[in-house]
């Protein structure tokens, strides 16, 4: 829990509700603050300082009214200096160029945290961008990060039992933080509920292939009044299928075919890559459960009398791989594969070796936390996501068709 002076000390300063607000107020104010300074460069002196000897002719005469500059979340309000009396006509060059990096700074600041930079490398990396003058206070930046940490610990809080849970995607995003001996992990779930939202469920540090690190996390959310889910994707090698046999035994489980493909293909040689990839990749596209048993039956007598690794790795765990076709035909690309979890992540994956700098994986764990819940506000809905609820409600699906209802018995 944060000190309780801290947080008093957070609450008086500016509140920032999600951070492309916070990056917005901080850019407005980095922009108009370069604004002026242009001005004071080009006149040769500050802002009511007399005119000295080197100075030009001319003197400041208010603002320009404020113009928009656009973000790639949003707009801020800039005011541009005006000068009088010069002999030469007084032009800024910052928002022409800032107009052409609007979209990059946008992006930018929240990766740096993510790489887990330092404020000297935030400035470093701003001036790269906009030139000399680009301040972010450093009281801000840790005033931000207190705030983070405070939200997190409450979100990890927060009752579950209003979530009407259908569908779980499990996954684990390694991250490097001066870890000693071993690597930790992310733990994420994002769960799908009956009005078709995709919902950040969990985030936690741990250990992927732990059963005990995701059996640690369940039961937190069991705790908490989360219900079991209809249906659990992830990958064959994460710990959360020991987990789930333990807190949640009545979740079906749904292994990812995405994983199980590089998985398989890890046996093969490269110049078998297209053949075997064509075979491998049209098993989860068809229409049914037989027609995909019948693939794979294809890909073992073309295989396996030279390659049997291979075609053992492809029958392992294989009811796991169609337990897909016992719910809506509309919802299968979706709990076919964990891209639920890899899409958000992409970015994450891509800058994990960055984030060493990270002196401690909780500081990585509230970063990325946020970055997350902010992604959420933009997830979609499922596919036809009004039958959600018939997988709450036990309707039997064949073959992504439904059939009937279970008896109550």
């Amino acid at each position: 829990m944060v000190n309780e002076n801290i947080q008093e000390g957070v609450k008086s300063t500016i509140e920032w509700d999600e951070l492309e607000e916070f990056i917005r107020t901080q850019i407005q104010k980095m922009l108009q603050d370069i604004l002026d300074e242009e001005a004071e460069v080009f006149l040769g002196r500050k802002k009511h300082e007399r005119k000295g000897p080197d100075s030009k002719v001319g003197y400041r005469n208010g603002y320009a009214p404020p113009r928009r500059v656009g973000l790639m979340n949003g707009t801020v309000k800039v005011r541009r200096p005006k000068v009088r009396g010069a002999e030469e006509r007084f032009e800024s060059r910052l928002i022409p160029r800032f107009r052409r990096f609007s979209y990059k700074v946008g992006e930018l600041l929240p990766e740096l945290y993510l790489h887990g930079l330092s404020t000297g490398d935030f400035e470093l990396a701003l001036r790269g961008l906009l030139g000399e003058g680009a301040p972010l206070s450093a009281s801000s930046i840790q005033r931000l990060k207190v705030k983070w940490q405070d939200e997190y610990e409450e979100w990890n809080r927060r009752s579950l039992e209003d979530l009407d849970l259908v569908y779980l995607w499990a996954d684990g995003v390694y991250v490097k933080a001066g870890l000693e001996k071993e690597k930790a992990a992310l733990l994420v779930l994002i769960g799908a509920t009956t009005d078709g939202r995709k919902v950040i469920i969990g985030v936690t540090a741990g250990f992927r292939e732990s059963v005990e690190s995701w059996s640690e996390l369940l039961r937190s959310l069991k705790r908490r009044g989360l219900r079991c889910p209809r249906l659990t994707i992830a990958d064959g090698h994460l710990g959360i299928w020991g987990a789930l046999s333990s807190v949640y035994p009545g979740s079906r489980e749904q292994r990812c075919w995405a994983h199980k493909i590089r998985n398989v293909m890890s046996y093969l040689p490269n110049k078998l890559n297209e053949e075997a990839l064509e075979i491998l990749k049209a098993m989860p596209y068809e229409n049914t459960r037989r027609r995909c048993c019948s693939l794979r039956d294809a890909f073992k007598r073309r295989f396996d009398k030279r390659y049997p690794a291979a075609v053992k790795a492809l029958y392992r765990d294989w009811e796991r791989m169609v337990a897909f076709y016992d719910f809506p035909r509309e919802h299968w690309r979706h709990i076919r594969t964990t891209n639920i979890v890899e899409s958000p992540f992409a970015a994450v994956r891509l800058r994990t070796s960055a984030a060493k700098r990270f002196k401690k994986v909780a500081n990585a764990t509230a970063v990325i936390w946020k970055i997350l819940r902010l992604q959420e506000n933009v997830f979609h809905k499922l596919n036809a996501w009004r039958k959600l609820r018939d997988v709450y409600n036990d309707v039997i699906y064949v073959n992504g068709t439904k059939k009937r209802i279970r008896s109550a018995a």
